[in-house]
């Protein structure tokens, strides 16, 4: 290579977005790109550097090239403002980010070649090196990592806000069957994936007290003096769109102490002391969803909502700042979407933003806060309804405390006038809950200041209407509104599917990994029995894939030919794993009596993380535990039954599940699951559905049709039914076949080793109160499994109704869900970025 002289050097002007050396999307650039960063990035030489090292390379080497992209964005933006999305969310749970680049930057072949130059014959060797994001815990994160890619594939600016958890929730161990936790250090080898940046940290004020005053006008005016604070140093995580130049942004706030260390205490020899506000500080971004069982913990987890929320707001006015824009066209330039009640805290803060930073009136102030917010309510539970008693909320948030106040006044006097002397009215709206102890309702506060109000399946939205919020309902009508569910197909097939993905770029094009509506064209294969038998192939080819990662996480082997019936989704009594675990111990029963000739061989896969302080699940994963000990160690189970749980499971692992599931268990309590998205994933991969009229699953029958979803139990209206009736669950279940001698068995110790004692508050939890109604859909249910024996016998029908899960199941793309919240809640429009550089000529 012969060096150029200075004339014929071509560079980039400053601000250049087109930088060939970093840019570049061929092997060649690639292996260049890892050669630099091994050298210069971390100081390793090819022939020492380990996978891991690799790894690193490899992720810096692809960042940069989606700075190209990312920059290019924030500046098209600063020239030419228009609305962005902004999605707050406490969890953001995006999986690990090299694979999911190279998809989206189409180098997936390139960065394979560019590995074989470095001796690695697979670029999977390298992709399992990558630890796991710790940034959220179950669907609520997942979802809010679909939509940014949506949204970014969709073209749509948008800024997810969230916190940069050190800890994460944690990771999960089983021993001797019982779920134990340990700590999730995610970050102990550093993450490429971050930007970190100091210069725009924000600062966050705790307790304290606020005193009136009057302002140079004459004015009245309120300030707010902490008594501690926090700052927040955000970390940026370029979030890249398919194929597109468009690349969002997911801002993670780091808690840092405003003083980190303090000398005096230091030398008198309080060493605790001089470190304590670094420690107190610093602990608001440690650990997601601390245990809410404690006062500290309740504390804890309203300042960490505080604090993301107040960063993050702080930096959406600043940057109208930056552009010279006025403040009263905020909601111009942002909408912002509450992921739940945990952000709910932005009603306040923004208003105290407004009135007491920038100085606008209470109206003004509210007509902005009213117009940017929108709220999405995720569940009708009502522990999770998050509630503050007003002791805790006023000691951390004086002053939000005093404006809540302030904002329930003014719309308690609305409904007066609409609703004269209906008191029931007025409590039954107020932002305060007057019962069992005052305390500020977080959905209630949502709600009224909300522009928007969605749930998340068309049966919650209702249930939202109907049940939860009838009385806002009535009020505004017009506010309330349903946007279904979504997963990215990107992640979801394409990614964690690649079998499926050649099948299906060869027989229908590529298209559909943007547009989900092509899968339909699968239809016209669904009475070609040669295709459909290739179907079935792919999908086996899979399984032998889990049936390996699970022979050498285990030792366990299962049978990949087997029905593979899968469960996974976070621990909880409502989603009903142990109904599911009930009826492997009625098959188990069957083939013991040698009445299971019928039953379809069965590999059942359970996954999922309980809650640290909720006992009952836990004692359901120790239950599954010990119904998989007994059953994989009978020798009369061979070939007929296996029952498999899965450790630790997350995204990382739902890549390896979900393409390789043949029945997906959605068996939720009719009424309480919201949406789910996990169904999604299951039918989109060609799992067919066993489960109830709940949340998403409703509109999964609906588009697959109901010939290729396996239904059981009651109805919402026929649970409420029971209810009404007196539900007395140990008067069932006598009359139910096969269920006295399951329970048997287990109050036995069959599960147990022996031990009578272990599983009795589960017992005595189903055969008394039952508060999730698995005793009255016990005997549906297994109906149900029946019908799924059935059909798995027929491999040709199984493999057609499987065909037309995937085909139907467009409608379930976040790239859906995206275009209505953006349609009827955002009113955001695509913004495509166009990357140009001119060159200078010396």
């Amino acid at each position: 290579m012969t060096d150029a002289s200075p004339s014929q050097l071509r560079l980039p002007t400053p601000g250049c977005f087109a930088d060939p050396d970093r840019s570049g999307l061929t092997a060649d650039g690639v292996f260049d790109g890892m050669t630099e960063h091994l050298f210069y990035t971390l100081g390793k030489l090819a022939p020492t550097a380990s996978h891991h090292d690799l790894y690193v390379a490899l992720s810096y080497a692809v960042r940069d090239r989606l700075m190209t992209r990312y920059l290019a964005g924030i500046e098209a933006i600063s020239a030419t403002p228009t609305r962005v999305v902004a999605y707050l969310s406490a969890e953001f749970l995006i999986g690990p980010q090299l694979g999911n680049n190279l998809l989206m930057l189409g180098i997936q072949d390139e960065a394979s070649e560019a590995l074989r130059r470095f001796g690695i014959d697979s670029l999977e060797e390298i992709l399992e090196v990558e630890e796991e994001p710790g940034l959220g815990n179950g669907g609520l994160g997942r979802l809010a990592a679909c939509y940014l890619e949506s949204l970014a594939s969709l073209e749509i600016p948008a800024t997810g806000y969230g916190i940069r958890y050190e800890f994460g929730i944690f990771d999960q161990l089983i021993r001797d069957g019982w779920q134990v936790e340990i700590t999730d250090k995610w970050l102990k080898s550093g993450w490429p994936w971050e930007l970190p940046r100091p210069d725009q940290a924000c600062f966050v004020g705790f307790g304290g007290r606020t005193e009136s005053y009057r302002d140079s006008e004459g004015d009245y005016r309120v300030r707010w003096i902490p008594s501690e604070h926090a700052i927040g140093v955000p970390h940026d995580v370029p979030v890249l769109g398919y194929r597109v130049n468009t690349c969002d942004r997911l801002r993670l706030w780091q808690a840092e102490a405003s003083e980190s260390f303090d000398f005096y205490a230091f030398n008198i020899g309080d060493y605790y002391g001089a470190v304590e506000e670094k420690v107190g500080s610093e602990t608001l971004s440690k650990v997601l969803y601390p245990n809410d069982g404690t006062d500290e913990g309740r504390r804890l987890r309203l300042k960490q909502q505080h604090f993301f929320v107040s960063c993050s707001l702080q930096d959406m006015l600043r940057s109208l700042e930056l552009r010279d824009l006025p403040i009263s066209d905020f909601p111009d330039h942002w909408s912002v979407q509450l992921n739940d009640t945990h952000p709910a805290i932005a009603v306040a803060e923004l208003m105290r933003l407004l009135i007491d930073h920038k100085h606008l009136s209470w109206d003004a102030a509210w007509d902005i806060t009213t117009r940017s917010l929108a709220y999405t309510n995720h569940t009708l539970l009502p522990e999770a309804l998050e509630k503050w008693g007003l002791d805790l909320f006023g000691s951390l948030l004086p002053r939000h405390l005093e404006l809540i106040f302030e904002i329930n006044r003014r719309f308690l006097q609305s409904v007066r006038l609409k609703y004269p002397g209906n008191d029931a009215m007025l409590r039954s709206v107020s932002i305060i809950d007057e019962t069992n102890g005052k305390a500020v309702r977080m959905a209630h506060l949502a709600t009224v200041a909300s522009h928007h109000v969605n749930g998340v399946a068309a049966l919650h939205s209702e249930l939202v209407r109907t049940q939860l919020f009838p009385e806002f309902a009535a009020l505004w009508p017009e506010k309330f509104t349903n946007v279904t569910n979504g997963v990215t197909p990107r992640r979801w097939i394409a990614l964690a599917n690649p079998l499926l993905r050649e099948l299906l770029d060869e027989v229908i094009g590529q298209d559909w990994v943007c547009n989900l509506d092509e899968l339909r064209r699968l239809e016209a294969f669904q009475n070609d029995s040669a295709f459909l038998e290739r179907w079935g192939e792919t999908k086996l080819a899979v399984k032998r894939q889990l049936a390996h990662y699970i022979h050498r996480q285990s030792g366990l082997l299962v049978d990949p030919s087997s029905l593979f019936d899968v469960q996974v989704k976070r621990i909880h009594e409502y989603k009903r794993q142990h109904l599911n675990a009930l009826q492997v111990i009625a098959q188990y029963l069957r083939i013991k009596n040698g009445l299971g000739d019928d039953l379809a061989p069965r590999t059942v896969i359970f996954g999922g993380k309980a809650a640290p302080g909720y006992y009952m699940a836990k004692l359901i994963i120790r239950f599954i535990n010990g119904i998989a000990e007994t059953v994989n160690a009978d020798p009369d189970m061979d070939g007929r039954l296996r029952v498999v749980f899965l450790a630790d499971y997350n995204v990382t692992l739902g890549q390896r599940v979900y393409p390789a599931s043949d029945l997906s268990e959605q068996i939720s309590t009719a009424g309480l699951e919201a949406s789910g998205t996990g169904n999604m994933k299951f039918a989109m991969n060609g799992a067919l559905t066993i489960g109830t009229l709940d949340g998403a699953n409703v509109e999964i029958r609906e588009q697959v049709g109901a010939e290729n979803f396996f239904l059981f139990g009651h109805t919402t209206d026929g649970i409420e039914a029971v209810r009404a009736q007196g539900y007395r669950p140990w008067e069932l279940i006598a009359s139910i076949p096969e269920l006295p001698e399951v329970l048997q068995l287990v109050e036995q110790g069959h599960f147990s080793n022996g031990d009578t004692e272990l599983f009795k508050p589960l017992l005595e939890n189903l055969t008394g109160r039952d508060p999730y109604y698995v005793m009255a859909d016990f005997s549906d249910y297994m109906r149900a499994q029946q019908a799924v024996s059935q059909t798995w016998g027929d491999r040709t029908t199984w493999n057609r109704m499987s065909l037309l899960n995937t085909a139907r199941t467009g409608f379930f793309s976040s790239d859906r869900s995206i275009r209505d919240y953006a349609e009827r809640i955002w009113q955001a429009e695509p913004f495509p970025v166009t990357i140009s550089c001119e060159i200078d000529e010396p």
